[in-house]
């Protein structure tokens, strides 16, 4: 079956209530369930809504993850057809680029031909495409010809530090799927009942692996929820396509459209409607709400970003000021995160509180990244790019010359750098009197790695933190006592989810553990804001919220439609880009543009997006109309005489 699901209609409804329908009146054992999605949040939302429906013992061994969850799960059984040890790790996309560099040789300077490798690299694997299919496929353009070059070394690293990167945990499977018919039939006669999530979203290693799965079965136990409207991730490679490949793929899919939306006023919904007719779509639909017409939406036109700024700000006041709404309930949305500086300083300057969406997640931090390669490396001695992090941190009294010593050891001898400690080789690039450091930590690392295969996670990396004095040196390293009380407190925040980690599983390793973070680090890169404050947040990072009130800014050509997108002809996705936007709103939205934008240090003229031609001029009112309206103005005096007061304040 597939649910092609509007937005607002209850996508996650859906799959509860069918996980639930076949636990009762069907008796499946829940170990035969699968259900996966792209984001650990809708996980966990999908896990507490079953359990709110079900009693725990409905759904024991019942399988709700994220697509890159159910790969670690499968990798970590199949280690062995994949090539790995157990215990191996998980490099995330910062690892990655640091080994595309070494492969490179590339400079610091070279930051945008390294990151385009990488996704190049990504984007095959994501297409199942090998490193042999790469090097007939490189072509003239110097990013990709580097990536077809260094792919299969790329590979041949990873698998030096028995470790795998994001994309290589759907990657593998596949491969091993393919290869092994034992394993192939073991995992299809295991997965008899699988429901996708965002099905719009997945890429072809994603869809393959659905493919496969339920091969045996000719599909009949798929349930893909979707929407072809709010397919916005092209850029990573998902294929809206795969929705209309099911039907050739499982001639017997039954189609059902739900329409109806829970979430937006009439008027919301006729405009989103309106605007994506403009695009090809193979499954037609019209979203309708019972929650009557609502009010115009209104489009902003200013002089200038400031102004424009200054403008959906003080909207947002008189209209807080009228409805007297908590903060949460506003939502100010953008095509890229350069957008945001300049509300900001308007949003500082009327004393609103605001969350930026995008900034420093829990898992960038600086005191939890080198943690977590202290973890790392404990439960996976070959993981170099985690050694490289924690040998001196803290110092510990190796210079770059002795790491210098211990690469050219390492790659003499084709091993690990902390294998390159114990070589005898060593000695031909570094003199024994300087070795007194390393030999150190390598006793040291050697200890807690056998500890690691008995001792409790916490209470292990407890112990490691005091013996390498870890609170002492960020007090050190940090510019107040303050600062550094935070950053002890990221670091017992994530002890704490080692706990609960750990606690689920008595029987957990470290090594589990560390990947089961590492994987939430990459998947989630937002703590949860649940304060009263204003979101501030591109289309992308909206998708899957809703708020009351919404405002979308900067609808002018190169911004919304992006100038990459006009350029690489990917307009569609744009226009789907902008429909998922309009659909964040439940209650009110506010369309604007600025005339003239500051790009490169000057003022250029800018020309209004082909967007605002599509909508439907029934539905919107421009804000220069309703300023002649004499209670209008009176409303937006009032704000402003707010707003001073709370200046004054």
């Amino acid at each position: 079956m597939l649910v092609l699901a509007g937005a607002g209609s209850g996508k996650t409804r859906v799959i509860t209530y069918k996980i639930a329908w076949l636990l009762t009146r069907n008796n499946i054992d829940p170990r035969q369930i699968y259900a996966v999605t792209f984001t650990n949040k809708a996980a966990r939302e999908m896990k507490q809504r079953v359990t709110e429906l079900l009693d725990s013992s409905r759904t024991q061994g019942l399988t709700i993850s994220t697509f890159h969850s159910l790969g670690m799960a499968f990798l970590r059984e199949e280690a062995n057809a994949a090539g790995l040890k157990s215990g191996f790790s998980i490099f995330d996309p910062a690892d990655s680029v640091y080994v595309v560099r070494e492969l490179l040789k590339a400079d610091l300077e070279d930051n945008q031909l390294v990151e385009r490798v990488r996704n190049q690299i990504s984007n095959w694997k994501n297409a199942l495409i090998s490193p042999n299919q790469a090097e007939h496929l490189g072509g003239t353009e110097t990013a990709s010809a580097a990536a077809a070059r260094v792919y299969r070394d790329y590979q041949r690293y990873l698998q030096a530090c028995n470790a795998v990167d994001l994309d290589d945990l759907l990657y593998l499977p596949n491969e091993i799927l393919r290869k092994f018919d034992t394993i192939r039939s073991k995992w299809q006669q295991r997965v008899q009942y699988l429901l996708v999530d965002e099905y719009q979203d997945t890429n072809a290693a994603q869809y393959a692996l659905v493919k496969t799965l339920l091969a045996n079965a000719g599909g009949a136990g798929l349930t893909a929820v979707g929407d072809d409207d709010q397919s916005i991730y092209a850029w990573r490679g998902a294929q809206p396509e795969n929705l209309v490949t099911l039907q050739s793929d499982f001639p017997a899919l039954e189609v059902v459209k739900l329409e109806q939306n829970y979430r937006s006023m009439g008027r919301i919904l006729a405009l989103a409607n309106h605007v994506i007719q403009n695009n090809p779509r193979p499954f037609d639909k019209s979203l309708w709400s019972e929650l009557g017409l609502g009010d115009k939406i209104t489009v902003i036109a200013a002089e200038n970003e400031e102004r424009e700024a200054e403008k959906v700000v003080a909207a947002l006041m008189q209209h807080r000021f009228q409805s007297q709404s908590p903060y949460q309930d506003y939502a100010i949305l953008y095509r890229g995160n350069h957008q945001s500086r300049v509300l900001e300083q308007k949003l500082r300057e009327m004393r609103i509180p605001y969350f930026l969406s995008g900034g420093l997640s829990f898992f960038e931090r600086s005191e939890v990244k080198d943690v977590m390669a202290y973890l790392r490396l404990v439960a996976n001695p070959l993981d170099d790019n985690a050694f490289v992090r924690a040998i001196n941190t803290p110092r510990r009294g190796v210079g770059a010359s002795s790491l210098e010593a211990l690469a050219k050891t390492a790659r003499g001898s084709d091993c690990s750098l902390a294998g390159a400690i114990d070589s005898p080789d060593l000695h031909n690039h570094l003199s024994p009197s300087r070795q007194g450091a390393l030999k150190q930590f390598s006793y040291w690392l050697a200890d807690l790695h056998e500890r690691a295969q008995t001792e409790p996670p916490l209470a292990l990396i407890e112990s490691m933190l005091d013996d390498i004095g870890y609170q002492d040196w960020i007090a050190k390293q940090s510019a107040s006592p303050e600062q550094a009380e935070s950053r002890w407190k990221n670091v017992k925040d994530l002890l704490a989810w080692v706990k609960s980690i750990a606690e689920k599983d008595d029987a957990r390793l470290l090594a589990d553990v560390v990947n089961t973070i590492s994987l939430m680090g990459m998947l989630d890169k937002e703590e949860e804001q649940d304060t009263n404050v204003v979101s501030l947040m591109t289309l992308h990072a909206s998708k899957g919220l809703e708020f009351p009130y919404v405002s979308i800014v900067g609808l002018e050509e190169e911004i919304l439609p992006h100038r990459n997108s006009i350029e690489e002809d990917m307009v569609e996705e744009e226009r789907r880009l902008f429909y998922v936007g309009i659909t964040r709103a439940r209650r009110q939205l506010t369309l604007s543009y600025a005339n003239q934008r500051k790009r490169y240090g000057e003022q250029l003229d800018c020309t209004p997006s082909r967007f605002l031609d599509e909508l439907d001029p029934q539905h919107i009112v421009w804000e220069e109309k309703l300023a002649k309206d004499p209670e209008y103005t009176q409303e937006v005096g009032a704000a402003h005489l707010a707003a001073m007061r709370a200046l004054l304040g």
